[in-house]
């Protein structure tokens, strides 16, 4: 029988499900620094996995990506409403992307 070494952040009941499988596994729980670190790494894969996704799985990428960035936000102590705050005064001062706008030169 094969291992498959993944050494990546799982899901909280991934273990539980390959338990139930029957499946030897290791896991270990991180400290902070290393649990950032898995974090953003996991958020590079589940932005590749959302830009990869064919349409029909977009809605559920979507939502991992979102989990993560949702960890990440609770890791740092990031309130939501400042987030918010933040967005809409970005909007406001540079724009938002709605207008589909592509810069293609600047002369100096």
């Amino acid at each position: 029988m094969s291992k498959i070494v993944y050494n990546k952040l799982v899901r909280d009941r991934i273990p539980e499900i390959i338990q139930k499988a029957g499946k030897d596994f290791k896991v270990l729980s991180m400290d902070e620094p290393a649990y950032e670190k898995a974090l953003l790494e996991k958020l590079l894969e589940e932005a590749k996995e959302l830009i990869e996704a064919p349409k029909d799985e977009r809605i559920k990428e979507f939502s991992d990506l979102q989990e993560v960035l949702e960890a990440i936000q609770l890791l740092w102590d990031i309130d939501t409403t400042l987030i918010q705050e933040k967005k809409q005064k970005r909007a406001k001062e540079r724009g938002a992307f709605t207008q589909r706008l592509k810069l293609l030169w600047v002369k100096e």
